[in-house]
């Protein structure tokens, strides 16, 4: 069975959908603790210049290839350039997706737990404790896993006009308000003025570390959903009237907002109450949840905003990611819309749970790391970085110059041969630092 290739039934359909992909756990969870550990503004600073010197070439191409197209991520490559195998990198991205989201469905279930919990009035006791023995076990975590994921699965389900662009102007301005309101609140704690000293004053001595340039590059990398095939879907039902460059402008400018007002939400709290901003990845679930619970009973309404804009935030980008496997199985397998989202779905929660498994239930390891932690480490480090390479290669140096301006909507910008100055050389090195950071480090 064949469908007609659906499109967005709006320009900002397109892009809060868009911006949703982008704005995950990346940017509120991930992104706050990147920057604690790597020197807050200094690592700030050398993120926002990735963001535009790679981030922004690197989704217009994206976008490039998936409207030129019209195609799923590996049929888009075959179409450009027959009988080749530049598809590779289509593939790379799908499969990446793929895995990624076999792990990011655990995290967006522990959320989930996290919400229930506080609507029903936060967690009683020591918060690392109940995290331990909550990912402990063998069943609670997965059965949470599955409720993520029959959403996820449900929207994708329904289609891209009336399942995801539905969704993402609806969830989108949710979780915009629950952000500024958690930030303007957060700033009242005590700990405002040392936060915004720890965001924003340069530390010039951290500019000398290598460590803090790779880190700002792939959380910029990774914040912006490229290589995954994200972008190059959704490109693909756009549309050719519509502008790709002040798009991905909004999607980058909204994502880095985001960011950086996560981080007004989380280190003001931080600081107000004595505790260290390099806390790691258990700065969600451990750190902030002590916060809530020495707050009183407003830190139950204040969890309960919190892990709802952190759910919705993973929800959003869950739904882009099995978004790219359906739109690929709809035309590798011929099957309807509805049949490859579930199968889809039901295999990607199935080869999710030894991740859940092995955060405590059971000792699953792969060289010494855990389940979750290799197939997060493999897709980033690895998957992520040879995708975008791949496709940064394919278009800055197979197609004509006059290609990249017509299918990029540059043609009368002035600093057109800027991007391609970008994507020709510029780009193609940093990620492959990135690449080799994340090999040598792993």
């Amino acid at each position: 069975m064949t469908e007609q290739r659906e499109q967005w039934a709006s320009r900002w359909g397109f892009i809060l959908a868009t911006i949703g992909s982008a704005v995950g756990l990346g940017n509120i969870w991930r992104f706050s603790y990147a920057m604690g550990v790597n020197g807050g503004s200094t690592f700030l600073i050398i993120y926002l210049i990735s963001v535009l010197l790679l981030g922004f070439p690197i989704m217009l191409i994206e976008f490039s290839i998936g409207r030129r197209a019209q195609a799923d991520a590996v049929e888009s490559f075959k179409k450009i350039a027959p009988r080749t195998k530049w598809f590779i990198a289509g593939g790379i991205g799908v499969l990446a997706a793929f895995l990624i989201l076999t792990f990011y469905g655990v995290i967006g279930g522990w959320s989930l737990r996290y919400t229930a919990e506080y609507l029903t009035g936060g967690i009683a006791g020591n918060s690392e404790r109940f995290f331990q023995e909550f990912i402990s076990s063998p069943v609670s975590p997965i059965v949470w896993q599955f409720i993520f994921m029959a959403i996820t699965i449900s929207i994708v389900f329904i289609g891209v006009q009336k399942g995801i662009e539905l969704s993402s102007k609806w969830m989108m301005p949710i979780l915009s308000l629950l952000l500024l309101g958690l930030a303007a609140y957060s700033l009242t704690l005590g700990g405002a003025e040392e936060a915004l000293r720890f965001m924003f004053q340069p530390d010039w001595e951290a500019f000398a570390n290598p460590n803090v340039y790779l880190a700002a590059m792939g959380q910029a990398f990774f914040s912006l959903s490229l290589g995954m095939g994200i972008m190059l879907t959704y490109g693909s039902y756009l549309s050719p009237s519509i502008r790709l460059t002040s798009n991905a402008a909004i999607v980058i400018v909204f994502d880095t907002l985001f960011a950086l007002i996560s981080g007004l939400v989380i280190f003001p709290a931080v600081f107000a109450f004595g505790l260290d901003p390099a806390e790691g990845a258990g700065l969600v679930f451990i750190v902030l949840p002590t916060i809530f619970e020495a707050l009183g009973g407003i830190g139950v309404v204040i969890g309960v905003a919190f892990f709802v804009l952190l759910t919705l935030a993973a929800l959003s980008s869950s739904i882009s990611l099995l978004e790219v496997s359906t739109s690929y199985f709809i035309r590798k397998f011929r099957w309807s819309r509805k049949k490859v989202a579930v199968a889809a779905g039901l295999i990607i929660f199935l080869i999710g749970i030894p991740s859940s498994l092995s955060q405590g239930a059971v000792d699953i390891t792969i060289f010494g790391e855990s389940f979750l932690d290799f197939v997060d480490m493999f897709t980033g480090n690895v998957m992520l970085p040879i995708s975008a390479l791949i496709a940064v290669i394919f278009v800055g140096w197979t197609w004509k110059k006059e290609e990249i301006f017509e299918h990029s909507d540059i043609k009368e910008a002035s600093w057109g041969p800027v991007l391609i100055f970008l994507l020709k050389f510029i780009a193609p090195v940093a990620i492959l630092i990135i690449l080799a950071f994340g090999v040598l480090n792993w």
